[in-house]
């Protein structure tokens, strides 16, 4: 995918206008309504799905650059953005490898169908391995309701489709539909199961937190509390609770057993969660060092009268040189990972790698805005400058799957150790 199209879908001004908006949205606690619109209308939102299917075609590695430019303009754009694009990163993922049955959710993404992300729970440390939310078969046969409560669900506001997963208890199962992994086996069907899927609330738009279930073919949605974080404010990401929600058949995308990872449908997920949510906070890496290589090159006045550039103080340079190189080989990290999937490469160690990699690029975003605020001093601490904002959205970098206790358990399992 060349530099070009990348430059068509997220010209300057468009970029420009989100980075004016981006301060307003956060001191006023607002979703990025405006921005959508603009993302939506130049093909963003469809920016994965391939040529063949209406869509730009961008692959995994040229994305992850989109995204982090976008991120250098307006963090909270870009993750809320992010999360419709992680499904569509999804069934690309699975249209790659000759598996067709999220097809249609490359087409609705064309069709200007927005995605959201309805798998994290409060204390559900397993995460795509397991769910809190239960689901059980309609008495139609038509799928099934799902009930429970998801966590940061960005994009409420306005999402059309709300990717979930649930947990069926024994004797639940429901119908094989088209869904994959083991749901036509019928030894199986008294077995719980996990049913991932997607609930519809047609003709979505942006409203009142309390109309959450408009549009919905049946149960009902509600927010728990209010959403005012410290940072990544625009997205809105309200706690979601589905009350007899209903997934129809034609939406439920896999079954399988709990803990059974061998779905492509999961090392898509949590290949597209990792490595995209990662190259926002790369993004805000870039932006950041931006800041701080600007302010190093400012020129002082010393207590000696003589003019100087405040790179030349060894300790900022000191500083800034580490904070780019560490900034480097995390780019290269996330590069390498994006590579990996688009060649369809097998590796036996892709989750401890997409797990490493989402931490290490985390990590070090964090680390390069903290950085830029030493270096660009006092005026960072002003509470509306834009350095202060990205260092309130890039501590939001802690709360995602898998985090860093998460992955020390993985790398124990991954040497065999008890």
């Amino acid at each position: 995918m060349t530099t070009e199209a990348l430059f068509r879908l997220l010209p300057d001004d468009l970029l420009d206008r989100c980075r004016d908006r981006a301060p307003l949205a956060d001191a006023e606690n607002v979703f990025f309504a405006a921005d959508l619109v603009e993302l939506r209308a130049a093909g963003y939102l469809a920016a994965p799905v391939p040529v063949s299917l209406g869509g730009s075609g961008f692959d995994l590695a040229t994305l992850v650059r989109a995204q982090r430019r976008l991120a250098a303009a307006a963090p909270a754009t870009a993750f809320g953005v992010n999360m419709h694009l992680v499904w569509v990163q999804v069934a690309r993922f699975m249209h790659e490898r000759g598996d067709h049955r999220l097809d249609w959710v490359l087409r609705d993404a064309v069709a200007g169908e927005v995605f959201a992300f309805g798998i994290s729970e409060a204390g559900n440390e397993a995460v795509l391995m397991d769910s809190q939310s239960t689901a059980r078969s309609c008495g139609d046969g038509d799928g099934y309701l799902v009930s429970g409560t998801k966590i940061f669900t960005t994009l409420s506001p306005v999402w059309t489709r709300l990717g979930v997963h649930a947990r069926v208890e024994r004797g639940e199962a429901g119908a094989g539909g088209r869904a994959g992994g083991s749901s036509g086996d019928a030894d199986r069907e008294t077995e719980p199961q996990l049913v991932f899927g997607f609930v519809r609330r047609e003709g979505a738009e942006v409203r009142d937190p309390d109309e959450a279930s408009r549009g919905l073919a049946e149960g009902v949605i509600s927010h728990l509390g209010t959403w005012n974080p410290l940072g990544m404010r625009a997205t809105q990401s309200y706690t979601t609770e589905l009350h007899g929600v209903r997934i129809a058949e034609a939406d439920v995308a896999a079954r399988m057993a709990p803990f059974d990872g061998s779905d492509p449908l999961i090392l898509a997920i949590f290949s597209a969660f990792s490595i995209l949510t990662a190259s926002v906070y790369a993004g805000i890496g870039d932006r950041a060092l931006e800041l701080a290589t600007s302010a190093a090159n400012r020129v002082t006045i010393g207590a000696d009268g003589q003019e100087s550039l405040r790179l030349d103080d060894p300790d900022i340079a000191a500083r800034l040189t580490s904070a780019v190189l560490e900034h480097r080989a995390s780019l290269d990290t996330l590069e390498v990972m994006a590579r990996d999937v688009d060649e369809l490469r097998v590796r036996d160690d892709w989750f401890l790698a997409l797990a490493a990699a989402r931490n290490r690029v985390t990590d070090e975003a964090r680390g390069a805005v903290e950085v830029a605020m030493r270096i660009v001093g006092a005026r960072a601490f002003d509470a509306d400058s834009e350095l202060a904002r990205l260092y309130r959205d890039v501590l939001a970098g802690l709360f995602h799957p898998s985090s860093s206790r998460a992955l020390a358990k993985t790398v124990r399992g991954f040497l065999g150790a008890p």
